[in-house]
């Protein structure tokens, strides 16, 4: 009865110091937050006023959505790529994980090491190579340019094989008898049964195409074809005196990053769960 008392206060004692911790690091998030609700002047006012004063909010966000660089227009751009992008993604990496861990044939773990040892190489070192590639081709400063590169992942690759071989193999052999060929059993058994570390990487891959920043800056120059991140980063230097307008632009350019987590958040567990028990 004591250890269990004992215990249970411990417990509690944790729970507390991680709230105290969680919501220590989300102050900066609030206060952004809140910032962005701010008139300019109330901003830096000391102690700092969690509640503000007075509301600009309608303001704020009415010169960050439809002013001098609307943001409505950079968000169907980030849509547009980061839907895309994790789209072809998802499937050429889910392909690409089937054949490497449930197809035999010669040379295949060798074929996926080549593949694997391509990930070692950084982004920036074959940059130039890119872009010079792009300028010849004509998909330079265009988002199908943008959405291919970011369509074939290798980690993507890599992470679903794994959940790929832990689908029993029986389930295969028994498509198989009943007459399947592979792409049917791809799409009807596989798919399936992996269908949390799908949901996970496409969650993934939208925040990193979301987040992307380096390679708009490098492959895109027109301003209508701009992402949030470019969008973000000249609003912050045509408004950079004007703290409470960038808060705004950052808390719309984290929003459907949290609405996509809230989302999926069941799949990501699922998937994190899933890999536990292949582990």
């Amino acid at each position: 009865m004591t250890e269990t008392i004992g215990l249970s206060w411990r417990k509690a004692a944790l729970t507390v110091v991680m709230f105290a911790i969680s919501i220590l690091f989300l102050l900066p998030f609030i206060w952004m937050l809140v910032t962005s609700f701010k008139a300019e002047s109330d901003v830096f006012t000391y102690p700092i006023e969690w509640i503000p004063r007075t509301w600009h909010a309608a303001q704020n966000y009415k010169e960050v959505w439809f002013g001098d660089n609307p943001f409505w227009l950079y968000y169907l751009n980030s849509i547009k790529i980061g839907v895309v992008t994790t789209a072809i993604s998802v499937t050429v990496s889910a392909m690409a994980a089937y054949g490497f861990s449930k197809v035999q044939f010669k040379a295949g773990n060798y074929l996926f090491l080549i593949v694997l040892a391509t990930y070692m190489v950084p982004s920036q070192a074959i940059l130039v190579p890119q872009f010079i590639l792009y300028r010849k081709i004509g998909l330079f400063d265009s988002h199908i340019g943008l959405i291919l590169l970011g369509s074939f992942s290798v980690l993507g690759t890599f992470m679903l094989r794994q959940f790929f071989m832990g689908v029993h193999q029986e389930f295969v052999e028994s498509a198989k008898i009943d007459g399947a060929n592979h792409m049917r059993i791809f799409w009807s058994v596989a798919m399936p049964l992996v269908r949390p570390a799908i949901a996970t990487y496409a969650i993934l891959r939208f925040i990193w195409t979301w987040n992307d920043y380096q390679n708009p800056l490098i492959f895109l120059r027109s301003d209508k074809l701009f992402t949030i991140p470019l969008a973000v980063q000249k609003f912050t230097s045509l408004s950079g005196e004007f703290y409470s307008l960038i808060m705004a632009a950052a808390v719309s350019a984290i929003l459907p990053l949290l609405i996509v987590f809230i989302i999926g958040q069941k799949s990501v567990i699922e998937g994190i769960a899933l890999g536990g028990v292949k582990g």
